[in-house]
């Protein structure tokens, strides 16, 4: 993914600097803008330099995984780099659950952690921690700094590493003493606007063969996911071009939603575990599958030994290391996916066969007229798609931005909300991390001050970074949390009760706080509501709202989220309740 940089002016000449002003230069000479993080003892003087440098914004989080979080969401909402500045010890150690959530999902994040002097590192110092070892599985790259000279440096490589190839999180390690060192500086020039990613290992033999096989493909699917958001607005248009240029129906990971407009004809759903019907089925009954961005993860393939058994398929994918990985592809072209579906444009007809897919979407049109995400509304409760499908209907216009936690509530947004645009979608789809969603919403309002951003959780997932609340009212974001209020840990008892007898083992949260008077005490507007005729005026007062605003909807307990592939099926297995499956060509829903 191409690093986007802003425009700023360099600091002005000195004779001498700190290990800590030089960094916090460096990083204002490359275009950062905004930092998230949480002071400590081994921090301070990064703190201290950063006192002096006001066009530095930076945002106090309660927590340094929220730090981390809320850095993804303005990361993921600008295309830029988010940077997070923590202490030592549990500073960085708090930053883990983060940076997993972002090595998993691709997104670039630089993570400056203080250090315990250089002179008592290995001993056991107070808040001494081994960063480096901790942080190594979760970074594609991560460096301790040992003296001020080379903090230029090691910055701009972070910054570099983190935002091309597979983006991702990178760690810089200083310690508190080469913070302090002062060493004779020249002011860091402005880094220049990287060029766009280029093909690095594009094979014209496999662009052809990629061409020949989407030509003579008379069952095709277009399949992107979240590398197509990371590669840019641009990859997104050349892979909109693809699907109506060739008549090909499409569908999305829960990651790639909004990289095809929601309302194009092409777009059947997002794809996978709690995939639409047509999305599935034609997945399952294709011969051919174009994956641009993806990696055919568990969560999309379901047993494997039955996906996509008559496909062959393309694969398109920024890291080598992801071709061939899960699943063996007939074509494999590797690089930037806006530069390969590109030249892969070029490299096919200028028109395709009017009708050479006639059959093929009459099959589809078929699997849509199941109409698998509609409900019947209850009188009395509100049911959690009701909740989402009039969410949905108030954001029409608005060009919003949507971040969820994790569980039942992330996969019904995922169904109901419709994206037109890439960046507007931010949730956990690598880790799952409950928690996100809060921050997540807060650091996507920091980057867009005017735009509508609104956090859909649950109950469990938004007790994991409630104290996040504090965040935005000091900083002033006015987000939006519609919080889906079950009572349960809502993924978890449903696989108890579909997988383990109906043995609901600790996932039900006995004792939730009274969520309205919690936001109120951290100075949010907040309401709830029970009954489903106010529901409308509810969600219309909470998105009105000039501050922050809390609302709180209790829907009904024991709702399932459906479609559902269940452990161990193919696509052509799904439930579509409790007691209702959708089987292979499914004609009619037969009974379980």
């Amino acid at each position: 993914m191409p690093m986007e940089t802003l425009a700023t002016t360099a600091p002005s000449a000195v004779l001498e600097a700190n290990g800590a002003e030089i960094l916090l230069d460096t990083l204002l000479a490359c275009g950062i803008d905004t930092i998230f993080g949480y002071p400590g003892g081994a921090a301070l003087p990064l703190y201290d330099a950063l006192h002096a440098r006001p066009q530095l914004r930076h945002i106090l989080v309660r927590h340094e995984q929220a730090a981390v979080h809320a850095a993804e969401g303005y990361a993921r909402t600008t295309g830029r780099v988010g940077v997070v500045l923590v202490t030592s010890g549990p500073g960085v150690s708090n930053t883990m659950t983060g940076l997993l959530d972002a090595i998993s999902d691709s997104i670039p994040v630089v993570c400056i952690s203080g250090q315990v002097a250089t002179g008592v590192i290995g001993t056991q110092a107070f808040q001494e921690c081994d960063a480096l070892g901790m942080s190594r599985p979760v970074t594609k790259w991560n460096h301790q700094v040992r003296s001020a000279a080379e903090v230029e440096e090691a910055v701009r490589k972070a910054l570099h590493i983190a935002a091309t190839g597979r983006p991702g999180p990178v760690l810089i390690d200083v310690p508190k003493d080469v913070q302090l060192e002062r060493v004779a500086v020249v002011p860091p020039a402005p880094a220049p606007k990287a060029p766009a990613a280029a093909v690095t290992t594009l094979s014209l033999d496999d662009l052809q063969r990629a061409a020949d096989l989407l030509g003579t493909a008379r069952r095709p699917v277009l399949y992107g996911g979240g590398g197509l958001v990371n590669s840019g607005p641009d990859a997104c248009a050349a892979f909109t071009a693809l699907a109506r240029a060739w008549n090909l129906p499409t569908t999305l990971t829960l990651m790639g939603l909004g990289a095809l407009p929601a309302s194009d004809p092409h777009f059947l759903g997002m794809l996978g575990m709690h995939g639409t019907v047509e999305a599935n089925l034609a997945m399952h009954h294709a011969d051919l599958i174009v994956c641009v961005g993806a990696r055919f993860d568990d969560r999309i393939t379901g047993k494997l030994s039955e996906f996509a058994p008559g496909a062959r398929k393309i694969h398109i994918d920024i890291a080598p290391e992801n071709i061939n990985k899960v699943i063996q592809v007939d074509a494999a072209l590797v690089g930037d996916c806006g530069a390969v579906l590109r030249k892969l444009l070029e490299a096919l007809p200028a028109q395709p066969e009017a009708s050479r897919l006639d059959a093929w979407w009459k099959r589809i049109t078929h699997w849509r007229a199941s109409r698998c995400l509609d409900f019947e509304p209850h009188a009395t409760q509100i049911l959690p798609q009701r909740l989402l499908s009039q969410l949905q209907q108030r954001l029409e216009g608005r060009d919003a931005i949507v971040a969820t936690d994790v569980g039942q509530h992330q996969m019904w947004s995922a169904q109901y909300l419709r994206f037109e645009q890439p960046r507007r979608w931010l949730t956990s789809g690598g880790a799952g991390t409950m928690g996100y969603g809060l921050p997540a919403a807060i650091g996507a309002q920091v980057a867009h001050p005017d735009k509508t951003v609104v956090c859909v959780s649950g109950d469990a997932s938004v007790l994991m970074n409630i104290q996040e609340l504090s965040t935005a009212t000091q900083h002033q974001t006015p987000v939006k949390l519609v919080l889906s209020n079950n009572s349960y840990m809502g993924m978890v008892r449903q696989w108890q009760q579909l997988n383990h007898g109906n043995r609901i083992s600790h996932s039900w949260n006995a004792a939730l706080p009274d969520f309205v008077a919690l936001a109120k005490a951290f100075g949010w507007g907040a309401a709830r509501v029970t009954d489903p005729a106010e529901l409308g005026a509810a969600l219309d007062a909470c998105l009105a709202y000039p501050g922050p605003f809390f609302l709180d909807v209790h829907v009904v307990q024991l709702e399932n989220c459906y479609p559902m592939i269940p452990a161990g099926r193919g696509h052509h297995e799904l439930m579509l309740s409790d007691t209702e499956w959708y089987r292979d060509e499914g004609e009619v829903p037969a009974s379980a």
